[in-house]
């Protein structure tokens, strides 16, 4: 048994923290959020009333957070984790922040003597509930074989990415490879519907032939085809659309600092601002779909069905 404390429990960090606890570890979570705290309480952990007191004997520390904010403040305030952790306590941050962020805070955690992972994950809540999460770790190979146990207890799949900061970088190349390929998807189904192919037809043909990819075959953005997706219920998330948009402009941002050209990335962050500025943050990103169809991407106040 490890006591771990668990930093972080909205929809991601809950599922994931109670997958530890039902793995047998000690494991004592703090929210900003009471609600998320009895809810965490209610699933059998231990609901910590300050950060302090959940990492107080604590040999790990795992969180998942909103961005790069947080988990600096996090770590490297003034009351912060590097400042109130145990000594020799592992520190291991499974937020997507960008590359640039995580490696200046896994900087100033082995200035003050800590070993830390950035361990960014790919899947969304369902994933995170059934404990099938990827987590795409970068730093140093002893400490991931530290971890891996544990994210084994949240996870089917530890995939060590390299350096400090490579699980942000791998991270984000995976959600610009998944929301723009699938944005296509979604205009290729509107495109055929328009063009008289219903989706079940054009679905069949396509996932036999050159145009097969996984935002077709799992994740398609239209509902039918394929009954667990989020467009077969209603686009309830899944990985909503506000979080897409946080991790495409990380993408393009940590292109700009590098000098590296991403045209298909810059036009998709275009159309998921708008898709958020109509109000459909909240529902899973392949709602994509239903706002190029509607024209809602072009529009101020579109109505979706």
């Amino acid at each position: 048994m490890t006591t771990v404390a668990f930093i972080g429990l909205g929809n991601m960090g809950r599922p994931m923290a109670t997958n530890l606890v039902r793995a047998g570890h000690d494991v004592r979570g703090f929210d900003v959020s009471p609600a998320a705290l009895e809810a965490f309480g209610a699933a059998g952990g231990t609901p910590a009333a300050t950060l302090q007191e959940a990492l107080a004997g604590a040999s790990v520390v795992i969180s998942i957070l909103r961005n790069a904010h947080e988990v600096t403040e996090l770590y490297c305030g003034e009351a912060g984790v590097l400042k109130l952790a145990d000594s020799g306590a592992l520190l291991i941050d499974c937020s997507t922040i960008g590359p640039k962020a995580a490696r200046t805070v896994i900087s100033a955690a082995g200035a003050a003597g800590f070993q830390m992972l950035d361990a960014p994950v790919s899947g969304g809540q369902p994933w995170a509930e059934e404990a099938k999460l990827t987590f795409i770790v970068g730093g140093d190979r002893t400490a991931v074989e530290r971890a891996e146990p544990l994210l084994r207890n949240m996870g089917q799949r530890v995939l060590h990415a390299g350096i400090a900061g490579n699980g942000q970088v791998a991270k984000v190349c995976n959600n610009l490879i998944a929301c723009v390929s699938t944005t296509v998807v979604a205009e290729a189904f509107v495109l055929g519907k328009k063009l008289g192919l219903d989706h079940q037809t054009l679905f069949d043909i396509v996932s036999t032939s050159s145009g097969q990819c996984w935002g077709l075959t799992t994740y398609c953005p239209v509902p039918g085809p394929v009954p667990t997706s989020p467009a077969s219920r209603g686009y309830a998330p899944g990985f909503a659309t506000n979080l897409m948009l946080k991790d495409m402009v990380l993408a393009v941002t940590a292109a700009r600092e590098v000098d590296a050209s991403l045209p298909l990335g810059d036009e998709v962050v275009e159309i998921y601002k708008k898709v958020v500025e109509c109000g459909y943050g909240d529902r899973d990103w392949t709602i994509v779909a239903q706002a190029l169809e509607s024209g809602l991407y072009l529009q101020k106040e579109p109505s979706l069905n």
